[in-house]
């Protein structure tokens, strides 16, 4: 295994921001494939911070021996297939190079983080960060005049902690988000012996619904019940944790246009409650876009933060950034001084991180040219032309809580390798056909979903990454039961609709 960082967590080492957090329930977060595991660990809150998380993937780094196999420093840079030997040849940045059979690549799909497209970064003579980036060491926020560019998740949580301690701090938006409350809160000794006695049931409801989340869409449709039933539900879903009023709603929202704007007007009143001033409300409520069609963040008190004298929202569709300076940014009718700068801009998503590496299949095609148009794949695993290549969390998987849907990618994966192992294959890839079929049903499979219609990394679009300004459908919509259903079968049948030899 080969790993850049110098520790083990992935997405928990490196975003060690102000208020990382995930918003997925701590205990359906955890690995589910040893019972030992799940017994021993205790769980602290039921959204898990940055330390918690990372604490548990070295306790389980730890626990099953797993750094005698990762070599950490070591950024890959190039993956060749070599036909001759049927196999990689993997490259290091440092000049390492490896042959192996088998490349699997589990490199994330929010792992390329992108700064914005604006002149003069490198000009700004205080502190600045990309929060994929954050430092190990602290930093000193305290009384600090403290710009945070982006307000995507990410930003929505670091605005939230950082708006605590800084002297003063300004917000530059460009897309306002619909965020709805965590209601985060400490488990108790009493609650973690009843979800240690109910993990088998935990485990089996996320393999039960659409995003692997312990929350499933209700049947109802939101213009079958009353208005008076509709608001009480919504209030009941806005009361609760994590991410029931999105995955957990009516059935309708996510494809009917009027259900949509019904939900979509019930959360900005909610905003509008929530800031005390009517001209900043309306900028926090997104207007080109519906509740849900983007990744919902959930936060502790974001909205708030703009009621606080010392917070200023800058909404930079109407005064663009147009450079940062020596001693701040520049926006088309504002300067502004800062001693920090944060940049909350995001990720290449999902086909960033692979386009970052130089991997090369057959006759030395190009993964990122064949996939400039949109990605091609068979069941977001296994790529024609790029033999013995197998991908965790690929594009056009199943997506959702991601350990959930990453651990079963890896069971697959695994289990195809032990397949070929046992029958002496040296070769395993899918057919043009099978990619395309595949590729042709996840994009049938978004058809009428509102998502598909609105710029966001779920689409495929990024404006500080060339040529990302093209909607194109990352991901598979059909759910994840659907997803295993289709994997399993596969599988059942000896993987015959793969090429073996």
């Amino acid at each position: 295994m080969f790993e850049t960082g110098t520790g083990v967590g992935g997405t928990w080492y490196w975003n060690r921001y102000p208020g990382a957090r995930s918003d997925s329930e701590s205990w359906t977060y955890g690995y589910s494939f040893s019972e030992e595991l799940l017994e021993e660990w205790e769980w602290e809150e039921h959204f898990a911070g940055q330390p918690e998380t990372e604490r548990y993937l070295n306790h389980v780094a730890d626990k099953f021996d797993l750094r005698r196999d990762i070599q950490f420093k070591s950024r890959v840079t190039a993956a060749h297939y070599l036909e001759e030997t049927r196999g990689w040849d993997v490259m290091l940045e440092d000049g390492r190079r490896y042959s192996t059979r088998f490349l699997v690549t589990a490199i994330g799909v929010l792992s390329a983080p992108t700064m914005p497209r604006i002149p003069g970064v490198e000009t700004f003579q205080g502190q600045s960060c990309h929060t994929h980036y954050w430092p190990k060491e602290p930093v000193r926020l305290r009384d600090k005049r403290v710009a945070v560019i982006g307000t995507g998740a990410t930003g929505v949580q670091t605005i939230t902690e950082v708006a605590k301690t800084v002297g003063h701090l300004t917000v530059f938006q460009r897309t306002p988000q619909w965020c709805a409350p965590l209601h985060n809160g400490k488990i108790s000794e009493e609650e973690m012996r009843k979800i240690r006695a109910n993990y088998p049931e935990i485990f089996a409801r996320c393999q039960e619904t659409y995003g692997c989340f312990i929350h499933a869409t209700d049947p109802r449709a939101a213009l079958e019940v009353t208005p008076e039933e509709r608001e009480a539900f919504w209030e009941k879903l806005y009361a609760e944790p994590g991410f029931g009023i999105w995955m957990g709603n009516f059935r309708d929202i996510l494809v009917d246009r009027t259900a949509n704007a019904l939900i979509s007007d019930f959360v900005a009143g909610k905003i509008r409650e929530r800031v005390k001033d009517p001209v900043v409300a309306e900028k926090l409520i997104p207007k080109n876009h519906g509740f849900g069609t983007r990744r919902v963040p959930l936060e502790s008190g974001y909205f708030e933060v703009y009621n606080q004298p010392n917070v200023k929202l800058v909404d930079i569709t109407e005064t663009p950034i147009e450079r940062i300076t020596p001693t701040g940014i520049k926006t088309s009718n504002s300067e502004y001084e800062f001693d920090i700068i944060i940049y909350a801009t995001g990720f290449d998503a999902i086909t960033g991180s692979f386009d970052r590496i130089d991997i090369r299949g057959v006759d030395g095609a190009s993964l990122k040219e064949k996939w400039k148009d949109g990605p091609q794949t068979f069941l977001g695993i296994l790529v024609d032309d790029f033999p013995n290549m197998l991908m965790v969390m690929g594009p056009h998987a199943g997506l959702g809580n991601l350990p959930r849907a990453a651990e079963y990618s890896a069971d697959w994966a695994t289990g195809l390798i032990r397949f070929a192992r046992d029958r002496g294959l040296t070769r395993i890839e899918a057919t043009a056909a099978g990619a395309t079929a595949w590729t042709d049903h996840v994009i049938a499979s978004s058809q009428g979903l509102l998502f598909a219609e609105v710029d966001s990394w779920m689409t495929g679009i990024n404006r500080n990454v060339e040529g990302k300004n093209v909607r194109r459908i990352m991901r598979y919509s059909g759910g994840h039961p659907a997803f295993r259903e289709r994997c399993e079968a596969v599988a059942a049948a000896g993987y015959r609709e793969l090429w073996l030899a």
